[in-house]
């Protein structure tokens, strides 16, 4: 049964192509421990999307964020680029990159960005929510 209370978790994670890996699994095992294993197929997904993004094309550090509150699981990665992520790249069968936001867009309820809001802090952070009814 999944918890009512909210909670969340942040991971720093390196600039390392391997962080999406750690990232997959520390959300698997967040959301088992949590009681909500039916979302962690694509929550696993989405968070490698967004914190492949995060590593592959920004320099310097970066974090995910799960955040549980009333029924709504929220995926963020925070990099330290100021630049928004493309809205609408045209993505081909054949395209070897592009594709991640395409497949947030198309699995998460509701997806978007912000600078941070603190303030002081660089970069972006890029979000997308899972419902779990």
């Amino acid at each position: 049964m999944p918890e009512t209370e909210p909670w969340t978790y942040t991971l720093h994670i390196p600039q390392d192509d391997r962080a999406v890996t750690v990232c997959r699994r520390t959300v698997r095992l967040i959301l088992t421990l949590h009681g909500l294993i039916r979302l962690a197929d694509v929550a696993e997904l989405l968070a490698a999307e967004l914190v492949s993004n995060a590593v592959r094309h920004t320099k310097g550090p970066a974090a995910l964020r799960l955040h549980w509150r009333t029924g709504v699981l929220r995926i963020g990665a925070w990099d330290a680029s100021p630049v928004p992520p493309p809205y609408d790249l045209p993505v081909t069968a054949e395209a070897e990159a592009g594709r991640g936001l395409v497949l947030v867009r198309a699995c998460a309820d509701e997806w978007g960005w912000h600078p941070p809001r603190q303030g002081g802090d660089v970069g972006k952070y890029v979000w997308c929510d899972l419902a779990a009814a």
